[in-house]
């Protein structure tokens, strides 16, 4: 129960802080505050994108199969 006394106030202020953030950062870089949002969305796609290649790239098991089959065991 105290728990949840805990995390109702965060559940309203979370949001409210990243509208701030949002709008503030728009406010510095002379943007309206949807193309922030929208480059920030991109920007998050694009990068996660990446880690998953790279994660797919060094996956252990997948190493291990190039490895053998590199060297035809």
């Amino acid at each position: 129960m105290l728990m949840l006394s805990l995390i109702r106030p965060l559940a309203v202020v979370i949001p409210w802080l990243l509208k701030l953030a949002s709008w503030t950062l728009a406010r510095s870089l002379q943007l309206p505050e949807p193309v922030v949002h929208d480059t920030g969305v991109f920007v998050f796609a694009q990068a996660q994108t990446i880690e998953n290649r790279v994660g797919k790239a060094l996956c252990p098991i997948r190493l291990l199969r190039q490895l053998r089959a590199l060297f035809g065991s």
